[in-house]
């Protein structure tokens, strides 16, 4: 009377285990009406309820992708052009290394551990300056 897609108590059926963490293949220990309602794990041997088997995601309309920004890319070329003509016209023995309490000024050379040779720009009070490296803009921590 039953058909071979109805599960039965005893039977076989697959189940999104709790413990494996994965669909594997259960059986089934208690239904109530025609749903089972407790399956047992045949890989890890866990007992817990029967979880459907997720349903398979469904395909998503083609969307254009975003263009990424041109003005940032142009600014960054725009810092490492300035950044070419200031480190040019200094001699760069003269960098002094960067140290959070120093104190430094505008157009000066620093050598920064991990950003390497920059020129500071701009301080900003309180205790900031403003550096250019050769990869970008940075905002360092220094005595004013």
């Amino acid at each position: 009377m039953s058909s071979r897609n109805t599960p039965t108590v005893g039977g076989h059926i697959d189940s999104q285990c709790t413990r494996c963490r994965m669909l594997t293949n259960h059986t089934v220990v208690a239904m109530v009406a025609d749903r089972p309602v407790k399956v047992q794990c045949n890989t890890c041997g866990g007992l817990h309820g029967y979880r459907a088997p997720k349903a398979a995601p469904k395909a998503r309309a083609a969307v254009p992708r975003r263009v990424t920004d041109k003005p940032a890319a142009a600014s960054r070329s725009a810092d490492h052009e300035q950044w070419n003509r200031a480190v040019a016209d200094k001699d760069q023995g003269e960098a002094r290394a960067y140290g959070m309490d120093d104190v430094f000024r505008a157009d000066e050379l620093i050598r920064h551990p991990m950003f390497g040779l920059g020129v500071v720009t701009a301080t900003i009070k309180p205790n900031k300056m403003e550096v250019l490296f050769e990869q970008g803009r940075k905002t360092l921590r220094c005595r004013l």
